[in-house]
């Protein structure tokens, strides 16, 4: 395997998930509008950012063991399609991403001792 695609394949769920997590805390932002105390705000801000510090801790655990970040961001977002089936086009928005990162760290996984290796 040629090194630019050892580069693309290690780092490209991994940014992927960076993402991810920046674009669900975007939506935290909703809680200063709402004219609550300094301190209901930050608690709400707290609140509002558990998604985002649950896809960084999956993160921390992909970035050694590929297949373990796989499968937990896979069943991440199956569990929000299945629990949001009513609103089809935010599935496919909140749930999509995390099944994409999930497969690619799993094929990261898959290649592990190819990508891991100097040429």
């Amino acid at each position: 395997m040629k090194k630019p695609v050892k580069r693309f394949l290690f780092w490209t769920p991994r940014i992927l998930c960076l993402l991810f997590a920046a674009f669900i805390s975007i939506f935290a932002a909703d809680v200063f509008g709402e004219g609550h105390g300094f301190w209901n705000t930050t608690l709400l801000l707290l609140l509002h950012l558990i998604p985002t510090g649950i896809l960084l801790a999956i993160l921390a655990i992909s970035w050694r063991c590929e297949w373990v970040g796989g499968i937990l961001l896979i069943g991440l977002g199956i569990y929000y399609i299945v629990t949001n089936l009513n609103h089809i086009d935010w599935c496919l928005a909140i749930g999509g991403p995390p099944i994409l990162t999930g497969a690619l760290f799993l094929i990261n996984w898959h290649y592990r001792k190819e990508l891991r290796t100097s040429t």
